[in-house]
């Protein structure tokens, strides 16, 4: 910001009125009023029992290893099995579908003429690196509850949400409440590996005329200290999410013995090639999602920050430069660049006959798979490399409206179970099931009420993973409260 103060000042009195307009927006800039949502005292089993039912499904290791391989089933019908045992009320009374390896529940409403609200989670979970099982402090599978915490894979991503979501619909039907809205819950079996579960279950809805009212799945958390500047817990809500495309290069070369090389290599052109597109990163730019956070953001931030936030027609170059400081903030800016695969020749004498590369793009809202192929087509600008998409890919995902009652929706019902919270839309950097439902619903929202730390986000698909046993309560509360609201007591 400093530097942008000074190119002002030598712009002389021109820089003096730009600096006092924004001074005075900023000044004028009010904290808003609390949305009228007072603490609401909601009804959950006790974080004990909580912690026993989530470290027992956390014991089912439903592993995705990749697209290419099948699902683990036995483990994913043992989890099952221990879902209809843990949750009866729910078994008796929903409606349970099969589709493929994944679940679709179904609590008829009194209502027809209402939309259904749809509920998600996955239930596998990522591998755990091969040879880091002895770095945990508690196995990978083990469940263990200690220190505070439920320890394993699952524990953030995202069999709490499952758990929760069950334990909330059992706690509903033991008060013999019953929805004048249709509530839904799908849980998918292969979201760390694109989701087909999923995909298949919003076909089904899809071929009978579903449409819903409210998509609620993983994404966003309420994060704690995770921002500088902003003390509060934040609530961040996905309102869209990244696309998701890999593209290979690859070079054909006539082989041979090393001790002949020609000028250039097949892997030598290759990594040439790699090495032009990471440099040439895609353009940063603020879209929708990103603005409406630092929107939501500036009013709670002290008054430098909350400037540049709330000026960013002015203060834009020097907001940019320090969120690109960041990977985790570059990546709300820009289409993201990550090559993650590099294969040649099998041995060191032997000269490649075809060398590989897979570079991985998360793609902003505004740009599309086939953007980013051509930008890297031009970025390569050599005919001897092969450009072409690998594996299954989706461009972003449409925006959902902040404006909508079921977003008020949502953001009353985290400040009733949360009332210090700082609600703010942001856009989710990676994949989701969610991205499979956007032609049925304009209102698909990415959040769990789960708190992380800046360090617990390193654990999510890393190394001890965990959640604490207190916020367990909570997270029953919200989703209980969000059937209640949207659900049960609708007109």
């Amino acid at each position: 910001m400093r530097t942008l103060l000074r190119a002002l000042g030598a712009l002389g009195g021109v820089g003096l009125i730009l600096l006092g307009v924004a001074v005075a927006r900023t000044l004028a800039l009010k904290t808003p009023e609390a949305v009228t949502a007072p603490a609401m005292t909601v009804e959950a089993p006790s974080a004990d029992t909580l912690a026993q039912h989530l470290a027992q499904a956390v014991r089912f290791g439903t592993v995705s290893w990749s697209d290419t391989l099948p699902p683990n089933v036995p483990a994913l019908d043992s989890l099952h099995q221990w879902m209809v045992k843990t949750f009866p009320r729910v078994h008796a009374t929903l409606k349970v579908e099969k589709i493929e390896e994944s679940w679709l529940y179904t609590w008829e409403g009194s209502d027809s003429r209402a939309a259904p609200v749809l509920l998600m989670a996955h239930l596998d979970v990522v591998p755990v690196e091969k040879g880091s099982e002895g770095t945990w402090k508690h196995p990978p599978f083990s469940g263990d509850i200690a220190e505070g915490y439920v320890w394993g894979r699952g524990t953030l991503d995202d069999k709490v949400n499952a758990v929760a979501e069950l334990e909330a619909i059992e706690g509903l039907l033991a008060k013999g409440l019953t929805p004048k809205r249709t509530v839904l819950l799908a849980f998918g079996h292969n979201e760390e590996v694109l989701g087909s579960g999923a995909r298949a279950i919003a076909k089904a809805l899809e071929q009978r005329g579903v449409r819903l009212d409210l998509v609620i799945d993983e994404g966003g958390a309420l994060a704690d200290s995770v921002f500088p500047g902003l003390a509060k817990p934040t609530a961040v809500v996905g309102i869209a999410e990244k696309g998701y495309q890999s593209i290979e290069l690859i070079v054909k070369g006539a082989g041979g013995h090393s001790s002949q090389p020609p000028d250039e290599t097949a892997a030598g052109v290759l990594a040439a090639a790699v090495a032009r597109v990471q440099a040439a990163q895609l353009p940063s730019r603020f879209t929708g999602p990103t603005e409406a956070m630092l929107d939501g953001m500036a009013p709670h931030m002290g008054f430098g920050l909350k400037l540049a936030m709330h000026n960013r027609w002015l203060f834009g170059p020097v907001l940019t430069a320090q969120l690109l400081k960041s990977p985790a903030s570059a990546a709300m800016l820009r289409t993201t660049t990550a090559p993650t695969m590099l294969s040649g020749s099998p041995k060191d004498n032997v000269l490649p006959l075809t060398a590989r590369a897979v570079i991985n793009f998360r793609i902003l809202p505004g740009e599309t798979r086939e953007t980013v192929k051509q930008h890297v087509v031009e970025a390569v600008h050599d005919d001897r490399v092969q450009v072409a998409f690998t594996g299954i890919g989706s461009d972003p995902s449409p925006v959902s409206d902040v404006t909508s009652e079921e977003y008020d929706a949502l953001q009353r019902t985290i400040r009733e179970i949360t009332p210090a919270a700082v609600v703010v839309p942001y856009l989710v950097i990676g994949g989701t099931d969610s991205r499979h439902y956007s032609a049925l619903s304009r209102n698909v929202f990415r959040f769990s009420p789960t708190h992380v730390s800046a360090s617990d986000l390193k654990r999510a698909h890393g190394t001890d993973e965990r959640v604490a046993v207190n916020n367990l309560p909570d997270l029953v509360r919200f989703y209980s409260r969000l059937v209640q609201n949207v659900a049960i007591n609708i007109k």
